[in-house]
């Protein structure tokens, strides 16, 4: 699986392209505009720089941000994928979105072979599968933000989803990417995600009712119990949009109370404030 397709080139979607970059692997990532792809090239040229200059481009894919960059074209037009071995879909978490691509892949990929993956944070990965020609070849490969530092991949096969599919996936994310694969079962939200959302949630709840700050709702997580970040700064860095996208595919799946989203958080996505990619959220961040 050399031939690397990824649609969406947002925080998520150019980390993807970047790993399999470095990889040395051949990556073609789509985005919707002449604008979006530049603000993507631009990114992904930001994160191999900052790489470049801890000395951390090791990989098959060159030493030099310059070199990695030459394993990667950023276009606007999906048939470019025709010849990929696998795509990953990195949009945003909409299930319509998300179906109407799949419809999309399934036509213009033509490999017969070629796996078609979602990098979906909760979405089943069933809704997208049944609407292709191929269910057996959808799988879920849910990467972890900064995709570049994070080594967990959640694989998730639905019910269709064939053991060669998971097999070859696996392949792809240990032994070509270099990262560490946990198998989930077909559920909203996953493992991580459906552990991690309602702990969130649970502190823009305290938040929201003035029960603490949100600083020492952090601090408290932070030096309290040994956690990198507090909740709020780690919703942030999700981003809040993807946090309630989240918490709204829990709560549609499983009808319990603490994956509703509070009003806090929706009145904030609303507002534009949707963590660090807009510049604020529960903190403020330059940009």
């Amino acid at each position: 699986m050399d031939k690397v397709g990824v649609v969406g080139g947002g925080l998520m979607g150019s980390g993807i392209a970047e790993v399999s970059a470095r990889a040395g692997l051949d990556v073609v990532l789509v985005e919707s505009s002449d604008a979006t792809a530049k603000a993507c090239l631009e990114r992904l040229e930001r994160s191999l720089a900052r790489a470049e200059e801890k000395g951390k481009l090791q990989g098959a894919g060159g030493t030099t941000a310059a070199a990695v960059l030459e394993h990667v074209r950023v276009v606007t037009d999906l048939t470019a994928l025709a010849d990929r071995d696998v795509v990953v879909e990195a949009i945003v978490e909409d299930e319509a979105a998300k179906t109407a691509l799949f419809r999309r892949l399934d036509e213009i990929v033509t490999s017969p072979d070629a796996i078609l993956a979602s990098n979906t944070s909760s979405i089943p990965i069933m809704k997208l599968g049944v609407v292709t020609s191929r269910p057996q070849q959808v799988v879920g490969i849910h990467f972890f933000n900064p995709v570049p530092v994070l080594q967990l991949v959640e694989l998730v096969p639905s019910l269709l989803t064939s053991d060669d599919t998971t097999a070859r996936s696996r392949a792809w994310v240990e032994t070509a990417l270099g990262k560490q694969a946990i198998d989930c079962q077909d559920r909203a939200g996953f493992v991580v995600n459906a552990l991690l959302v309602p702990f969130i949630l649970s502190a823009i709840r305290m938040f929201e009712s003035g029960f603490a700050t949100a600083e020492d709702i952090d601090r408290g997580l932070v030096l309290g119990a040994a956690h990198p970040q507090g909740p709020l700064a780690l919703a942030d860095l999700i981003g809040l949009d993807t946090t309630k996208a989240v918490a709204e595919s829990l709560y549609e799946e499983f009808k319990e109370p603490l994956y509703a989203p509070p009003p806090l958080l929706a009145r904030m996505v609303d507002a534009g404030l949707l963590g660090r990619k807009s510049g604020r959220g529960f903190y403020t961040y330059s940009r």
